[in-house]
């Protein structure tokens, strides 16, 4: 199988008649633990992933932007001078961080080039953030303004939320800038800052993929969002990132059920993460796994954000015994999850579990190992 980067630069030869100038490539991502917690200032611990979104491109003279997506095969093109919304199609997400990069005051170049990319779509791996910071990278090769990644992150966050129109946290952008080969990055939401802590020498992380995609959970998003913004005013603090797993268990007694839970899981899950990047560090993947399986629980129950198929999954890969822990990983409801996996028994694991979860649900799942990666950078392909 040709490597995604080879593949668009073929592409690009193929269309252009020459090879493009530059390779700009972001990564989509997991999230070991911290789920939910972003928004409420809280700790996320993901990791990049071997798949992403690869741009091969050239400048071009004059203020326009021409792309040709191999995926979909489809061209759009925009002027960088003239933007407005069109289609709220894939371009949307182009047009979002040139927007957002001019706002910040970035003098932008035109450019013309062909992606492509391997992060399932839906499936909460974040293509949407990698397409963002690949398109950032791309602005950055041919514009030679600086290349901050938190700031990157922001800008791509940004163009999301206010161009596209979909509210996200800050992780998925952060880890597609800032991830590093080999390790997690611990992230707080409040501050942006990062600490990057090693996966476990003898573990590996698997995603399993419940091929199931959630249909309408902006509501239950917003409806979650709202719970826990109630539940920091109960308790007068601007987010449950603020209140102590003590403070909790003193002063909670007067919550309805619904809002207790909600506060619970997200002031237990913020020392959970904390405590992951702890193992992390220690290198004790049984513990890592053990804080996993917890946080699916919580999510499950206390959350109420997993579904069937997620739970299926889950069961199938904690029935095997290489598994150290797994959890729903993402916004939930249907979607993806994430196992941490004896590294010596891959191969076994990823063929049981696959086989276990379609003998109970009649699907086939996308089941892979998936490598810690670097953020999203740029090559220049031609002297």
């Amino acid at each position: 199988t040709m490597s995604l980067h080879s593949y668009v630069v073929q592409a690009f030869q193929d269309r252009f008649g020459q090879p493009p100038a530059f390779v700009a490539r972001a990564p989509g991502r997991v999230n070991l633990i911290g789920e939910h917690t972003d928004y409420n200032d809280g700790f996320v611990l993901p990791m990049a992933i071997d798949r992403g979104i690869w741009i091969a491109l050239r400048p071009r003279s004059g203020p326009v932007v021409q792309i040709h997506s191999l995926d979909l095969d489809s061209t759009a093109s925009f002027a960088l001078d003239s933007m407005r919304h069109e289609s709220a199609g894939w371009v949307e997400y182009l047009q979002g961080v040139a927007w957002a990069l001019q706002e910040a005051g970035h003098s932008l170049s035109g450019w013309e080039g062909v992606m492509a990319g391997n992060v399932p779509r839906g499936a909460g791996l974040s293509s949407s953030a990698a397409l963002e910071l690949a398109t950032a990278r791309a602005f950055q090769a041919v514009s030679g303004f600086p290349w901050d990644p938190p700031a990157m992150a922001l800008l791509g966050q940004k163009a999301e939320s206010q161009w596209v129109g979909v509210n996200c946290g800050i992780m998925d952008q952060m880890i597609s800038a800032a991830g590093e080969a080999d390790h997690a990055l611990l992230i707080d939401c409040r501050s942006l800052a990062t600490t990057s802590v090693p996966l476990p020498a003898d573990a590996a992380v698997v995603v399993l993929d419940t091929a199931t995609r959630r249909g309408l959970v902006d509501s239950a998003y917003n409806e979650r969002r709202a719970q826990c913004e109630a539940a920091a005013a109960y308790f007068g603090v601007p987010a449950l990132r603020d209140v102590t797993g003590e403070r909790f268990a003193a002063k909670a007694g007067r919550l309805d059920d619904v809002t207790y839970r909600r506060a619970r899981h997200v002031i237990s899950e913020n020392a959970r993460t904390l405590a992951a990047a702890e193992a992390m560090r220690a290198g004790d993947a049984v513990e890592l796994g053990r804080l996993m399986d917890d946080s699916h629980v919580s999510l499950r129950d206390d959350f109420e954000v997993s579904g069937p198929a997620l739970n299926h999954m889950v069961e199938c890969a904690w029935e095997e015994p290489s598994c150290y822990g797994a959890r729903m990983t993402g916004a939930g409801f249907a979607g993806c999850a994430v196992a941490l996996v004896e590294a010596a028994s891959v191969e076994t694991f990823v063929a049981r579990v696959a086989a276990r979860y379609t003998a109970r649900t009649d699907r086939t799942p996308a089941v892979y190992l998936c490598r810690a990666s670097a953020g999203a950078s740029t090559v220049h392909e031609v002297g």
